[in-house]
């Protein structure tokens, strides 16, 4: 982790007709970090996101990305950054390997099978590799999606709600993931609705509300923004997650003896 901001954004604004959306947003992202945007559905995550990515313009403010203007510069930008949405964009026809090398390719990348190869391994789906994207469970087909996000090595990765839609184990697959990034020092911005995420994966968090940053810091900082909880002993029982995740790891391990 350090100080060196990945993504600078300042007084961002953007309205659709008589719709504002973003009211003056001011966000930084340092370098090496997981940082997650909170938002309900409709704050302006997606617009923020879509901003960076160069698909839409902003109506005022200022966004540099790894060093560059959004506005002013937006191929330096596409070739820093790199956006998985909220649903996995792999083609079901290909292999898994093939969807990989195809990105590999459009990177103009000398070695597309050996990146493919790399990636894959790195992702655990080098045995899946020869099936086709069809065939893969929900948290494969996502992992498939960051691992070609991650072709040509981006600086600055956005998750755009990458649980979407997912079930618990899926999930908590694509946690492990994102885990895995930040700690090979990859630059991760996670937009996304589920607290738990935010507080299981990012160093530092974002409150997104009625079109700007309404609070941000450290999961520690944000707690101590409310009065000191009471110590209550109560009997805990297991969530039905923990149930599911249970069975389901036991089905599993019966299944592979």
């Amino acid at each position: 982790m350090t100080t060196t901001a990945a993504v600078e954004i300042t007084g961002l604004t953007k309205a659709y007709g008589q719709h504002q959306v973003l009211t003056g947003v001011d966000l930084t992202v340092r370098a090496g970090t997981v940082h997650a945007l909170l938002g309900a559905n409709g704050a302006g995550k997606t617009t923020l996101v879509r901003i960076l990515a160069t698909l839409l313009r902003a109506d005022d403010g200022h966004v540099v990305v790894a060093g560059h203007d959004v506005a002013t510069h937006p191929r330096l930008v596409r070739e820093t950054i790199s956006l998985t949405g909220q649903f996995a964009a792999v083609d079901e026809i290909l292999t898994g390997r093939e969807n990989v090398s195809l990105v590999a390719r459009l990177r103009h990348l000398p070695t597309p099978g050996a990146v493919a190869d790399e990636l894959l391994t790195t992702f655990g789906l080098v045995e899946a590799g020869g099936r086709r994207a069809s065939t893969y469970s929900g948290g494969m087909r996502r992992r498939l999606d960051i691992a070609m996000s991650l072709v040509g090595r981006p600086e600055v990765l956005v998750l755009d709600e990458p649980t979407t839609g997912l079930d618990p184990q899926a999930r908590h697959e694509v946690w492990r993931t994102v885990r895995e990034l930040a700690e090979t020092g990859t630059t991760v911005l996670l937009t996304t609705q589920y607290l738990e995420e935010a507080e299981q994966l990012a160093d530092r968090v974002s409150i997104l509300h009625q079109g700007t940053v309404a609070a941000e810091g450290t999961v520690a900082d944000l707690k101590a923004l409310l009065p000191p909880a009471e110590v209550t002993y109560v009997e805990k029982q297991p969530s039905l997650e923990e149930v599911f995740l249970a069975v389901v790891g036991t089905a599993r391990a019966g299944a592979e003896r």
